[in-house]
């Protein structure tokens, strides 16, 4: 299929974007990501991969709607959560129960 990434046609397949991810190894995950084989990459790593272009020339966006489009699960970032302001174990507890933390 062919894709536009940073102002440039490429023609990607999923079989060309697994061949050229063969034996790289992935980079810590910090935001969006993308499941290619068994091991999740960040979506940037593998647009540099496949165009050959330096990462800030496109967007995670491109490079997910082109990934997507050929059949690859590309997950967003996680949203972070909220550090436990000096909660005690029971009240921990209880939040992961579901029940008011008060009680």
């Amino acid at each position: 299929m062919r894709f536009v990434i940073a102002r440039f046609p490429f023609d990607l397949d999923k079989s060309g974007v697994l061949a050229s991810m063969k034996g790289v190894k992935p980079e810590p995950i910090t935001g969006e990501s993308v499941i290619i084989g068994r091991r999740a990459y960040p979506v940037k790593q593998v647009g540099a991969v496949v165009t050959r272009q330096d990462r800030r020339d496109f967007t995670a966006a491109e490079v997910t709607r082109a990934l997507t489009a050929l059949g690859f699960t590309c997950r967003a970032i996680a949203p972070e959560t909220p550090p436990d302001a000096g909660l005690t174990p029971v009240q921990k507890a209880s939040a992961l129960l579901g029940a008011p933390a008060g009680v």
